[in-house]
Parts: structure tokens; C-alpha cells; sequence
């Protein structure tokens, strides 16, 4: 088994006035290279706060969490950024661009703030990416020029660029209407199985949840059930 993700016994907990949050109250997950995983629940259930102990935005009160066997608790700040840059890749139902850069430009920042590449080889990157993401005609627009739907894509491209081993995705299709939100999730599933990259979305829509591999439930921090899916109950769009 590869594991890429593991969470052990894992607590966070956030202080808020006179009072202590407990976000995630002792939460294990494995999770495998190559995977496609939801963690699902309602608003409040720590499914956020767990996405963000796997992509290195926090750390836990207590437990371990690995990212590719490293412990982030064992990494000073430059080092969880370099994990950050090198390892994995995010998505945002905001989808978080930058409004004064055109597509390209947006999709080429995480390349140019992981260094090592000519511009050349960034230039060639973002094409690939584009063009696997269907906005090859897009290049020179900016995000206001754009449907969500197709925003959404340039996020994903961006996420993607660096050649992450892990995606992970917050909400991905919370701000798309059904159609658009359903050509995203085949967007993600096509490059899941090609490129065998690993995506975890935190997501209380359903669609979602339907093409999860697996499905892992928060309830109030703790885990409620993890259900790996069957490949023939998972449908084909």
C-alpha cells in the first residue's frame, strides 16, 4: 500500500474568545496514492480544517500528520512552503485568481514561484495544461472575461502545473450551476485516472460525493463512516 496521506489521532483546536473550538477531536485517515477521496459533511463538521492539516495551512494541536511520510509537524516554515510548492496543488470554490493576470499569467505563478524552470519550459507547462483543460483560446484573457465554469478550469490548471502528486479541492463546485459543475468533476476524474494524480475535496454536494472513490463523513470533528466505493456504483458522465 503507498500511502501519501495519514492522519493519526489528529486534534485541532482553535481558541475563540473564552472558549476552545474543537474543530477535529482525534481524526485517522489513510489515504493511497492515485485515490479520489471526498470528505464530506455539514458546515461546522471539520471537513475544512481537515483539508487544511493535509495541505500544510495548519497544523494540528496534537497527533501527526504526513504528507508522502514526512511529519508536518517536523518542518519549519520554509520547509511546509517548499512541501506546499513541490507536493500539492490547490483548488478553491472562489477559485482565487488574480484579476490583473490573463490566464496564462495565472496559470504560470505557481511555476514561477517554485523556480528551476527556463521560460521556455514554463511556457510549454502552461500550454499543456490549457489545452488539457480546454482554454487554449482563453490564454490572453483576464478572469473577468470568463464564466465560472471556465474559471474554475483555470484553477484547476494552476493546481495542476507543478505536476502535484496531491490536489486538493475545497468545494470545487459550490459556486457553478449542475451542468458546469458536472464537467468539472469529469475534468478532475479524467485526470485522476490519466495522470494517476490523488484528489481530496472537502464537499457537502452530492454530485461530488457520487464520483468519490471514496467517501469519508465528519460529523462535529469525528469521523462518522468511510465508504470505499465499488467502481461499477460510480457513474460514468
Amino acid at each position: 500500500m503507498n500511502l501519501i496521506v495519514e492522519l493519526q489521532d489528529v486534534v485541532k483546536d482553535f481558541p475563540l474568545g473564552n472558549v476552545t473550538v474543537h474543530a477535529l477531536r482525534g481524526v485517522s485517515l489513510a489515504i493511497e496514492a492515485g485515490d479520489f477521496v471526498t470528505i464530506a459533511g455539514p458546515s461546522g463538521s471539520g471537513k475544512t480544517t481537515a483539508l487544511n492539516q493535509i495541505g500544510c495551512v495548519d497544523v494540528p494541536t496534537a497527533g501527526v500528520v504526513r504528507i508522502d511520510g514526512v511529519s508536518t509537524s517536523d518542518l519549519s516554515e520554509r520547509e511546509l512552503t517548499n512541501l506546499r510548492l513541490h507536493k500539492l496543488g490547490f483548488i478553491f470554490q472562489t477559485f482565487n485568481l488574480v484579476g490583473v493576470l490573463d490566464v496564462a499569467q495565472n496559470v504560470e505563478l505557481p511555476l514561477l514561484l517554485k523556480g528551476g524552470l527556463s521560460k521556455g519550459e514554463r511556457d510549454s507547462r502552461v500550454s499543456e495544461m490549457l489545452d488539457m483543460v480546454g482554454l487554449t483560446n482563453q490564454v490572453k484573457q483576464r478572469p473577468n472575461e470568463l464564466s465560472g465554469g471556465q474559471r474554475q478550469r483555470v484553477a484547476i490548471a494552476r493546481a495542476l502545473v507543478t505536476q502535484p502528486a496531491i490536489v486538493l479541492a475545497d468545494e470545487p463546485t459550490a459556486n457553478l450551476d449542475s451542468e458546469t459543475g458536472d464537467v468539472i468533476i469529469d475534468l478532475m476524474k479524467t485526470l485522476n485516472r490519466e495522470a494517476k494524480t490523488t484528489f481530496i475535496f472537502s464537499t457537502h454536494d452530492e454530485r461530488v460525493m457520487a464520483h468519490a472513490k471514496r467517501v469519508v463523513r465528519l460529523v462535529d470533528g469525528l469521523i462518522s463512516s468511510d465508504e470505499r466505493r465499488d467502481a461499477s456504483n460510480i457513474p460514468q458522465l
